[in-house]
């Protein structure tokens, strides 16, 4: 697992990753729900969906819209187990620690905490 910092400056050279942005109806849903809530769901679609040694369709099981966690999991490489182990240092073929999980999550949280913060600046608030 990487240092936050260092990690927030390499997926920010990333071309791919620094693209998303959380706008439109996710960024309002995260607002209506409260990060709490939102964190919540970010654990639960880790949990179910990567915490498994080889998950099932991995490499698609993340989907690019539709829910907050979705945009945080693509824009940190949290989306897949290939990511995880490349952005990471998280090994594929293992199942995720609780320790893994947690840091999976904290990496979502900062991201979104991040988003909210630039959504705030563009609105004026």
């Amino acid at each position: 697992m990487r240092d936050m910092d260092e990690l927030c400056v390499a997926l920010g050279r990333s071309k791919f990753r620094s693209r998303f942005q959380l706008v439109g109806k996710e960024a309002e849903y995260l607002r209506d729900k409260g990060l709490v809530i939102i964190l919540q769901h970010a654990r639960d679609f880790v949990t179910k969906r990567l915490a498994d040694a080889n998950p099932s369709n991995d490499g698609k099981q993340t989907p690019m819209r539709n829910h907050p966690v979705f945009i945080a999991q693509h824009a940190t490489g949290t989306c897949c187990r290939g990511c995880l182990a490349k952005w990471h240092s998280i090994p594929k073929g293992r199942p995720l620690t609780q320790q893994q999980i947690d840091y999976i999550v904290e990496v979502i949280r900062r991201w979104l905490a991040e988003q909210n913060i630039q959504q705030q600046a563009r609105n004026g608030e």
